[in-house]
């Protein structure tokens, strides 16, 4: 069960590499002839089920080759390689990408309401509260620079906490899961199907990531290189606007898109209802909204020392994309 969940998980954050590439997909029927092929980066095959399932790629006068991996860290280390052309994550991975001197953009902005991302502990903890944790250990899944490491500082900053109140342990999703489970720890930060598996085992949802907790914002991201290639920024161009019609058919078909996880990614029926329903819903410009945003997400992960360089947003994005 627990390899089912880590191979099926909505992948927001650092996890074991697995940095094998996908086969050649094409974006319709034809044979290769010349056409520009785009190296898309996926993560847990989550936007090769959602394209395929929604058929959105149909028609497309370019060719896709899938690279896939297993989370946003190695994703992003393959973009760095030339290995892929574009990057997606959470706002944060996104970030630390950009701080670390990734030469990438950011050309589309993702949305959802960050109920995927939540804070859970044990029942009969004794934490019924954020002001409850100070002086607790918290697991955060799963690297320094999560998304659940951002709930969890602006939780305890919106409650006039610091982030040095609580003692920070990281693990990656599927050790903590099972530290959770067998009671070794009582509060986990964590997201996507994990939160829904510590729930379903004696966890009780603290706090989740709505109502500006979190930002709900993800970024689709390109290499400069490929953006300096005029025939892969028309593709790219193209390919964001068919993601949009992915996304809004994904919102509109929640449970014919479980199936197509279930088939497609193997998971269990309920692993990925959860799945289906933490998936973003939409596709944005990356608007000076989005960057404001997004700042205020860098500037609090820069103030705890979790984000070193700071990242001006708004110099890392390209807006000629999406309109």
């Amino acid at each position: 069960m627990i390899r089912r969940i880590a191979a099926t998980a909505m992948s927001l954050t650092a996890l074991v590499a697995l940095t094998a590439c996908g086969a050649d997909s094409s974006a319709d029927t034809a044979a290769k002839d010349g056409r520009v092929t785009l190296t898309i980066g996926d993560q847990a095959k989550n936007l090769q089920t959602m394209f395929a399932a929604s058929g959105a790629l149909k028609g497309a006068k370019y060719q896709v080759k899938w690279a896939e991996f297993e989370g946003a860290a190695p994703l992003y280390q393959a973009v760095q390689a030339g290995a892929a052309d574009t990057g997606y994550s959470a706002d944060l991975p996104a970030l630390q990408a950009l701080s670390g001197g990734l030469k990438i953009k950011n050309i589309a902005a993702l949305k959802n309401d960050g109920s995927h991302v939540g804070i859970v502990v044990r029942k009969g903890s004794g934490i019924d509260s954020v002001k409850d944790l100070k002086g607790q250990k918290v697991v955060v899944s799963s690297a320094k620079g999560s998304i659940s490491e951002y709930l969890l500082a602006n939780v305890l900053k919106q409650h006039g906490l610091s982030y040095k109140d609580v003692k920070v342990q990281y693990l990656l999703p599927t050790d903590a899961q099972a530290a959770f489970a067998s009671g070794k720890i009582k509060t986990w930060a964590t997201f996507g199907v994990y939160q829904t598996v510590g729930l379903q085992q004696g966890g009780r949802l603290l706090v989740d990531g709505q109502d500006g907790r979190v930002s709900g914002i993800g970024f689709v991201n390109a290499s400069d290189n490929a953006l300096a290639d005029s025939s892969k920024k028309a593709a790219l161009t193209d390919f964001v606007k068919r993601l949009g019609t992915a996304l809004k058919w994904t919102s509109s078909h929640k449970d014919a898109y479980a199936k197509a996880i279930v088939e497609h990614n193997g998971a269990d029926p309920s692993v990925a209802k959860s799945l289906a329903s933490a998936a973003y819903g939409k596709v944005l410009p990356v608007s000076s909204d989005v960057n404001a945003t997004v700042q205020e997400v860098a500037d609090l992960m820069n103030g705890i020392g979790v984000l070193n360089p700071n990242v001006d947003v708004s110099k890392s994005a390209d807006t000629s994309l999406l309109k």
